[in-house]
């Protein structure tokens, strides 16, 4: 099994930056990709940065290119998600998720098998 637990959330003016952290124990070995999603009350959960922890190779939803990053330090078992220029739309519950499927869609939720608790974002006006 793999644990992940989130870290980093937290309340920001429009316009500030965040850097989340989730930091996975146990069986990491054969998590081919690693990802960051998002919710809303009543709305479905959304796919925003995916990562191959292999190739480094990354994706991105439309809505966060160019000012979210994400990246991992494999040697601490550590993904961050670096992000910058927030909006008031940004603000959501924030999860990070890994699979040890080898081919996936990356920013679609069901292709992930462990899930962290969650960290809060909240980006005000």
């Amino acid at each position: 099994q793999v644990h992940l637990v989130e870290s980093g959330g937290g309340s920001v003016h429009a316009g500030g930056s965040l850097r989340l952290s989730c930091a996975a124990s146990g069986y990491t070995y054969n998590n081919y990709y690693m990802g960051w999603f998002r919710q809303v009350p009543g709305k479905e959960r959304e796919g925003i940065a995916a990562i191959s922890t292999r190739t480094r190779s990354t994706w991105y939803a439309d809505s966060v290119k160019g000012r979210f990053t994400i990246s991992t330090d494999n040697a601490k078992n550590t993904l961050y998600l670096q992000l910058n220029s927030l909006k008031p739309e940004d603000t959501a519950m924030y999860y990070c998720a890994a699979t040890d499927l080898r081919v996936i869609s990356t920013l679609r939720p069901s292709y992930y098998n462990y899930w962290g608790q969650g960290t809060q974002v909240t980006v005000s006006s």
